[in-house]
Parts: C-alpha cells; sequence; structure tokens
C-alpha cells in the first residue's frame, strides 16, 4: 500500500508521490515543554500526575498509545523507531496473505471487513440503484463456479482481434482502444500489468481553470526499467521467473507456441524499459512539463501511426497533449513502427490474459498469484477472494460503496474533531512561515496566500459520484470490469472542455491514506484514517495529534514542498520565490536527500534520498507543525504526565506508532526502487530533525541518531 499520496502521474499505474522541502537554517516554534526523565531501561520512569480519566477507554493502552509494544531497553537516540516499536516488531508475524503489514495495513483489514458487510447487504436493494450495483459487482466476482464454467471465452473476442492485426495502422488502432485512466486500479486486481500508454485527465499544469490531457509512460509488466536493465542476481530471478510466467499464461489461454511468444514478449518489454525515463526525472515536474500539439505527434514520435491512435482513444478532437516522458514516449512509439508485427501481437495477446486473471478460472489466478505474488512480491498465501473482491469493488464504483461507509461508520463528532484539529495545524504553519529567520517578507507574503486558498475535505466529497451510467450485470464479471473501465474512461474524458471541478475526491472515503493535489491546493482524508491509533476520541490528544495531526501537518507540507512549492495559491505551476530564498529551500533539500540516502534497509540497497525526497520533507514538516499545533492546543496549560510520560513524549511517541511496518524482502526492495516513500522505520526517525525530541528524550551526543543543530534539517 502507498502511504499519502500526491496526486500527479508517474507512469500508467496511475497516480504516484511526490512532495517537499527541508531547511537548514533555524525555524521559529513553540517552546518545547520542560521534559520528564524518558522512561528507559537506565532511568527510572517519573510517577504519573493525577489527570482525568478519558470517557472511555482507547483502542491503545491507557492513554492511546501501546506501550507493550515498546522496547525499552533500546535508548530513543539510538533508535527510536525500536524503543517505541520494539515489543511490536518481535512478535509481529507478516499475515501470509500479505508483503508487508503495520497500522495502515490493519486499519485497511478492519475496513475491508466493514465494506464487505455493507456491499453483501445490499444484495436486496432496489434493482438498479448504485448500491444494488455494487452488491451485483462484489456478487459477480464472488461466484467462482460461473466463472470456471465460461472459461477463456469471454476472453476470445480481445484475443481473436489482436490475431488478426495485419498492419502497422491497425496496431495502433488496437493500442489506442487500450488506454485507459488510472489503469492498474481495476483490470489487474493488483498486477502490475500495464497498457503502452497511461491515460491522466486533471487540471492543466500551466493554466489549473481548464482540464488537460497527460499521457504517461507504460507497457512494462515488472515494475520498474531497472528489474530489466539492472545487472543484479535477484533482479536476473526475477526476469527468468516472468518469462516463464508469460509462458505459463500464454499456455493456460491456448495460445500456441508459448515459450516463443514469451521471449519475443521480454524482449520487446526489455526494449520498452530502455526507453524508459528512472523514478527520479519522473517526478521532476519541470522535466514532464511538456505540452505538444496533436498535429507535431507524428514529427515528434514517429512510429505509432497517432491519427489511428488518437481517435480510437477517443482523443481525435484534442489539440493539445501534455506528455510527462517526451523522450520514453518518443523511444516507445518508435518501437511500434520498428519492431516485428508478431511480437507486438505476442505482446497484445499477453497482457490481455494478465490484465483479465482476476476475472478468469482458477488456473489463471493461481498463475498470476505464484509470479505477482509470491516471486514478486513475497506473498506466501493468495488472499481471500471475498477480499480481492472488495479491492475490485473499490475500484469500480468506490463512492458508491462511501457513501454506504460514511453513513455506517463516520459520525459527525469524528468530522468536527478532525475540523478543529486542522485548524490548528493550519494556524501553526502559518506561524512558521512568519517566524522563518531566512525567507523574505515577498516570499512569505506568496507563501501566506498560497495557505490562505487551501482547500481541506473531510471523510468524503460534498458531491457523490453518479454511477447511473455504469451497466453491471449479475453474473458477468468480467464483463462487469471491463464496462467499469469504459465508464471511468468516458468520466474522464467528459471532462475536457468543461469547467474544471475544484472540488472532485481522487480517494474514496473507506481508503486508508491521505493525498494533496497542488493543482487544486486541496488536501484529503478518507473517513477511514481517521481511527485508531490515528485519530481516538478517546486518546490523549498528544498522541492524536503526534498521529493524525502529522499526517494533517505532513498533506499541508506536500503544498510547499519541492514539487509542491513550484505552483501557486491557484495551483498553476509558476514561480513564486526569490532566487536567494529558492537557492536555500533547494540546498536543504540536498541536505536532507543526504541524510536519508545513508539509510541502508538491505545490505545491498539503500533509500533513495532524491526519490523520497517529497515524502521525507513532507515528514519532517508535519511532525514539526503537528506539534506546533499540539502546543497550541494547550492553552498555553502544562501537559499532564501519564503513566510515566510527559505530553511531548506521548505525542513523539504517537507519531512513532503510525509507522510500525514489516515488510517482506522481495516487497522492500521493490519499494526502495520505486516508492516515493522511506520505509516506516526512517519515516519514523525523521524526529531527529526536531528540536523538541531531544529536550523530550535527553538525546545526547553520542547516541546512533543525533544531530547537531547544524545538521538538523530545518522545515518550514
Amino acid at each position: 500500500m502507498t502511504l499519502h499520496h500526491r496526486r500527479f502521474p508517474g507512469t500508467a499505474r496511475g497516480v504516484v508521490a511526490a512532495c517537499a522541502s527541508a531547511l537548514l537554517s533555524s525555524c521559529a516554534s513553540a517552546p518545547a515543554e520542560k521534559p520528564a526523565t524518558p522512561p528507559a531501561a537506565e532511568s527510572p520512569a517519573p510517577a504519573a500526575t493525577a489527570a482525568p480519566a478519558p470517557a472511555a477507554k482507547p483502542t491503545y493502552g491507557t492513554f492511546g498509545f501501546d506501550s507493550d509494544g515498546m522496547d525499552r531497553s533500546v535508548k530513543p537516540g539510538d533508535s527510536f523507531y525500536r524503543y517505541a516499536n520494539g515489543g511490536w516488531m518481535d512478535k509481529t508475524e507478516i499475515p501470509a496473505d500479505q508483503t508487508r503489514y503495520g497500522m495502515f495495513t490493519a486499519l485497511a483489514e478492519q475496513a475491508d471487513q466493514r465494506t464487505r458487510a455493507l456491499i453483501e447487504a445490499q444484495a436486496q436493494a432496489p434493482e438498479g440503484s448504485e448500491a444494488r450495483k455494487a452488491g451485483d459487482f462484489f456478487a459477480s466476482f464472488m461466484d467462482e463456479a460461473a466463472i470456471e464454467a465460461k472459461g477463456v471465452a469471454p476472453l476470445q473476442p480481445e484475443l481473436a482481434r489482436i490475431e488478426k492485426l495485419a498492419n502497422r495502422r491497425a496496431l495502433s488502432s488496437e493500442l489506442g482502444s487500450l488506454l485507459r485512466t488510472d489503469v492498474d486500479a481495476l483490470n489487474t486486481g493488483g498486477v502490475n500489468t500495464e497498457r503502452l500508454f497511461g491515460l491522466w485527465v486533471a487540471e492543466d499544469l500551466n493554466d489549473p481553470s481548464r482540464y488537460a490531457t497527460y499521457l504517461l509512460q507504460g507497457g512494462l509488466g515488472l515494475p520498474d526499467r531497472d528489474y530489466y536493465l539492472a545487472d543484479n542476481p535477484r533482479f536476473k530471478e526475477v526476469r527468468q521467473a516472468y518469462q516463464q510466467h508469460i509462458a505459463n499464461m500464454l499456455r493456460l489461454a491456448g495460445v500456441s507456441q508459448p515459450e516463443a511468444r514469451a521471449a519475443r514478449v521480454f524482449e520487446l518489454e526489455k526494449k520498452i524499459a530502455q526507453a524508459h525515463w528512472p523514478q527520479v526525472d519522473t517526478r521532476d515536474i519541470t522535466k514532464t512539463n511538456n505540452p505538444w500539439p496533436r498535429a507535431e505527434f507524428a514529427k515528434r514520435a514517429p512510429g505509432m501511426d497517432w491519427n489511428a491512435y488518437f481517435t480510437a482513444a477517443g482523443l481525435a478532437q484534442q489539440q493539445e497533449v501534455l506528455v510527462w516522458q517526451p523522450s520514453a514516449l518518443t523511444g516507445i512509439s518508435k518501437l511500434v513502427g520498428s519492431e516485428p508485427l508478431q511480437a507486438w501481437k505476442d505482446y497484445l495477446s499477453f497482457h490481455a490474459i494478465a490484465r483479465s486473471a482476476a476475472f478468469l478460472p482458477k488456473a489463471f489466478v493461481e498463475e498470476s498469484f505464484a509470479f505477482n505474488g509470491k516471486t514478486l512480491s513475497g506473498a506466501q498465501k493468495l488472499r481471500e477472494r471475498w477480499k480481492r473482491g472488495i479491492n475490485l469493488t473499490n475500484a469500480a464504483m468506490g463512492e458508491a460503496v462511501g457513501k454506504l461507509y460514511v453513513e455506517k461508520y463516520f459520525p459527525p463528532e469524528t468530522k468536527k474533531a478532525a475540523d478543529d484539529m486542522v485548524r490548528n495545524i493550519v494556524t501553526a504553519f502559518g506561524h512558521r512561515i512568519d517566524n522563518l529567520p531566512w525567507m523574505s517578507p515577498e516570499t512569505k507574503a506568496k507563501a501566506r496566500e498560497k495557505l490562505g486558498t487551501l482547500q481541506t475535505s473531510i471523510g468524503h466529497p460534498e458531491k457523490w459520484r453518479d454511477y447511473s451510467g455504469l451497466e453491471v450485470i449479475r453474473g458477468d464479471a468480467f464483463g462487469n470490469a471491463e464496462r467499469a473501465t469504459l465508464f471511468d474512461l468516458k468520466r474522464n474524458l467528459g471532462k475536457l472542455g468543461k469547467p474544471v471541478d475544484r472540488k472532485e475526491w481522487f480517494m474514496v472515503p473507506q481508503v486508508v491514506n491521505a493525498l494533496n493535489s497542488p493543482q487544486q491546493n486541496s488536501i484529503i482524508f478518507p473517513a477511514a484514517i481517521l481511527q485508531p491509533p490515528f485519530f481516538d476520541a478517546n486518546a490523549d490528544p498528544a498522541v492524536n495529534y503526534g498521529g493524525i495531526g502529522s499526517v494533517i501537518g505532513h498533506e499541508i507540507a506536500h503544498s510547499f514542498d519541492d514539487v509542491g512549492a513550484q505552483f501557486d495559491s491557484r495551483g498553476k505551476l509558476a514561480n513564486w520565490w526569490t532566487k536567494e530564498d529558492a537557492d536555500r529551500f533547494k540546498a536543504a533539500g540536498k541536505a536532507l536527500s543526504a541524510q536519508y540516502s545513508a539509510y541502508k534497509p538491505l545490505p545491498d540497497a539503500s533509500v533513495n534520498g532524491d526519490l523520497t525526497l517529497g515524502e521525507n520533507i513532507a515528514d519532517v514538516a508535519g511532525v514539526a507543525v503537528a506539534y506546533d499545533g499540539y502546543r497550541l492546543s494547550l492553552g498555553g496549560n502544562p501537559a499532564p504526565v501519564l503513566d510515566g510520560f510527559t505530553g511531548d513524549q506521548r505525542f513523539f511517541l504517537g507519531f512513532a506508532q503510525v509507522w510500525r511496518n514489516k515488510y517482506r524482502e522481495p516487497t522492500l526492495r521493490r519499494m526502495l526502487l520505486t516508492d516515493g516513500h522511506s520505509p516506516g522505520e526512517y519515516r519514523a526517525s525523521t524526529v531527529r530533525n526536531q528540536d523538541a525530541w531531544y529536550q523530550a528524550f535527553d538525546v545526547a551526543p553520542g547516541q546512533a541518531l543525533f544531530l547537531t543543530p547544524e545538521q538538523r534539517v530545518r522545515m518550514w
């Protein structure tokens, strides 16, 4: 699961994260509370002061934090992550059907269980209603007997159409007809099967008052170009297994000469990978802002018959397309014109099968899991069918399901508490802007203007998506999936030429995540994340500010990170910085990148500080501003000591607890290569840049996490 998204594309796998920048000069903040001695092994815990008991018991521990999951034999300054989470790490096993496990995962499992009950209850909803459609979509996927009885018959028309492709124009038309938005969300069921290009319809980077179409590099069945190209023993094993997987899938579908075809498919994908941009380049907004006139595609990217492609894709009338990775598009288009037509037919056949595997008989599901689940991700067991069905139903009709979820599980008091916390943290962020000693008044005024126009959405969208035009036929799992992706494509293409909806949501309420949209200058917090350990109405406020407060601060900071800071208050890509301020900002980002690049989760793989820069910066800024918000919430009153922990200690422990995570090795390796987020241990360790953390836990020189004040990266 990717945690905390920035709404930007990266490849045809849909949106990816991006984020902020750090500052070396000091930031003003509220004065730190005088800490008590930390309850570690080398010193006794202070006696707790009397405090009113909460109205009801919190989910975790006595005040909202799982203190039994700590390892108090570790000094906070040596490993704060281990100190806060070591007991949990030692006793927690990753479930067999998971590739990683942590607080996000546990909460997502709870949301899925709730969602299942809600969906199954719609069996008797009125015919044609959205609720009934969601129930029928799920029930159709769960009807394994019907799927087995149909076999590969639902797929045969597409395979036959591919086999009849006779020339490059027909190939280009076929490729265009396959263009989809958010391509991996539904058809692949979580499998990394790609279409050649991905489509994104969103506000124009250069004019956010209108929608633009974006084309993204795609076409790979493995997670990243390095899986094809890197001289790495692990990736060599994956490449061999992948080629065998291609052959196995073709054989299951009754395609002749599967081994020979698999070899051609892999070699074609390897050439596509050579054209791909590296991950770091795909998050450089200045490189990705490339509006191309439609009339120039044939000249700039020869090989594809672009008239045939765009006509089949439903974009014949679009006069301009923003190309996210131009040299990749040019390189891939060249392959369309130069590689043997049979190789492309083999490629399209395999990906048609792989995309549809979730809706085909059991043999396809098991083969897909054997490679994508076990080999590529490390899972030991296929997820239960109902869990896969929930994911697919959420992808197809997420807001229809979300409406049911919100009605039952998102009480008004939760929204009010979150709204109050957001106001405090936004106020604290404004104070930080005002008190920055290194920033000029001109840049501060622009930053304040941007903060003042920031939109916040809590729980669910104001206006729910309309699914009345989606046809769902009970018993037709395969057809339902294809109609759902086409419905979403039509919905997105329908935005073109119409006024921008700046209130649109890009996550569903039942997902455990949060999002920042720089083109909207908005932040979104779905209902499902507003639960323990992130937010607990019965928990101590310090823990809530450390949990959901830091998430709120994180998303606010994304509007002011290394990417977000390039957008103005209207969501336009525009420079609002003085040169001197921008230079200081970039220098601090380099320092934070170097700090994270020194972390080495695997013997042969490190964190990529440049790839993860935005998320790391948002974490640094997020925890800092959430801490200020917590101090503001006290209204000048001292916080009580609870169970031996001061308020400041509880705040930082609450922050560390939400980043508990265990990973299977293949998933961790993949994450280090492709994910804009750092592993949980290093997200929790960002506290080493916070002055208040040193005071709260008496962190001293010589301890592993200690940084001198000059070495600490200062955020907004």
